[in-house]
């Protein structure tokens, strides 16, 4: 006993180390920092969406309708930072609550998805057989039609609508996740320690969650973290098409949809959201690819 103890307290101290290097070399890294950063304003904004905006997002003002940017007008009189659009709304306002959607819809469905791929890879992986065949049959299955078709052909069945959204994304994108699990565990699986815990009687349960998850939990993370930026893409498509969040709410799809119809008079209704859209995925691209980068051993040789 006191011997697993040292073991343990050696590898929590080890564990720690590495942490603290990964995020030591992020400082170095331009590109990390500059997604790390860019993720950060996505996440703050949304977070303190009522404490920095400077309207209300449905405040509308019909005489203001399709106001420039205040360091765009030549008369000085706007109040609106990057513009109104086509309700007088301002624009810096629903962006920043738009953040809000986009952040929610990107993190909620890719948790739905991880937890279910997760399970059924490890499940496939694991106990192969008749489990994995079945398992990697289904993914086959859905990975044959594209994915947006099977999403339009969902959302028009049980309509639009903000958790129905979140639902579709999270239950199409488990195959990822079950492909990835699936193939590390099988290799993880024999494994010295694995072969020692189910000679002691550990059960199925206890070796998947104590050996065969901690040790594909990084790539995991870096799959969630890079997904997280698709399906943001994807909210923002379906969105646009009116299959996706309710139009009442801000949502950046809403406004490019809205905004493509004033592209040519009054270009910062579409602009302004699309470059909030183009950021925050970037940024969630870069840390994806720097932890990619970290965790990956391939990549380092």
């Amino acid at each position: 006993m006191l011997e697993v103890t040292i073991v343990n307290d050696t590898s929590t101290k080890t564990s720690k180390k590495k942490k603290a290097g990964i995020f030591k070399k992020a400082t170095k890294n331009v590109w990390a920092l500059i997604g790390i950063l860019l993720v950060l304003i996505s996440i703050l904004s949304a977070t303190f969406a009522p404490v920095i905006a400077p309207f209300e997002p449905d405040q509308a003002d019909l005489r203001a309708r399709l106001a420039p940017p205040s360091w765009a007008d030549e008369s000085g009189e706007s109040p609106y930072l990057l513009g109104s659009d086509q309700v007088g709304r301002d624009l810096l306002t629903r962006i920043i609550y738009g953040a809000r959607i986009s952040l929610m819809v990107g993190i909620i469905s890719v948790l739905i998805s991880m937890v279910i791929g997760v399970i059924l890879g490890l499940i496939a992986g694991y106990f192969g057989k008749w489990a994995d065949d079945l398992i990697m049959r289904l993914g086959d299955i859905q990975l044959a039609l594209p994915f947006i078709l099977i999403a339009i052909l969902m959302m028009a069945i049980i309509g639009n609508g903000l958790w129905k959204l979140i639902i579709v994304l999270g239950i199409s994108n488990w195959v990822g996740f079950a492909r990835l699990v699936r193939g590390q565990v099988m290799s993880v699986k024999e494994m010295e320690y694995v072969q020692a815990a189910r000679s002691i009687g550990a059960s199925h349960i206890r070796i998947m969650r104590k050996h065969l998850l901690p040790n594909v939990a990084s790539s995991i993370i870096v799959l969630a973290t890079l997904n997280v930026a698709v399906n943001i893409l994807l909210e923002a498509s379906l969105t646009f098409i009116g299959l996706g969040v309710d139009p009442s709410i801000p949502a950046w799809g809403s406004m490019l949809a809205d905004g493509r119809n004033y592209i040519d008079s009054a270009w910062w209704v579409a602009t302004f959201p699309g470059i909030a859209i183009m950021m925050t995925v970037l940024g969630f691209n870069l840390v994806g690819d720097w932890l990619r980068d970290e965790f990956d051993p391939n990549l380092k040789a």
